[in-house]
């Protein structure tokens, strides 16, 4: 019985440990892009993220929905986006609400978005 609870434990814990990253870039990938746009990374990542709550109509007290292109370029001018998602983790009006902040490497490109025009196409 002793050698049982001894293998179980050994295999869960080297479970445990096969499912760790090193660094915030495996946690996603940005494609290797000259421009971003919302067609062609943007949207990808609202979609992922957000609509959860900033869907049509919001929910779970959003106050506004990121569904269109219009909507997150709005939110991106008007509705301080880019703060929001550049908090530090757990920090007050971080976004995702309640959830893991974005990794750098994703808010670099929603960052770039902005600067080269917030494209559309």
């Amino acid at each position: 019985m002793k050698k049982k609870s001894i293998l179980t434990l050994s295999m869960l814990a080297l479970l445990l440990f096969s499912c760790t990253n090193d660094s915030e870039s495996d946690l996603s990938v940005v494609p290797d892009i000259q421009v971003v746009t919302y067609n062609n990374y943007v949207k990808s990542v609202i979609s992922e993220n957000c609509l959860f709550c900033h869907s049509s109509p919001p929910q779970n007290g959003a106050p506004m929905q990121l569904t269109t292109y219009e909507d997150v370029k709005n939110a991106v001018l008007n509705r301080g986006l880019l703060d929001r998602i550049s908090r530090a983790q757990g920090a007050q009006g971080m976004m995702p609400n309640g959830g893991t902040r974005l990794p750098q490497t994703t808010i670099d490109a929603i960052n770039k978005w902005q600067e080269d025009g917030l494209l559309e196409q």
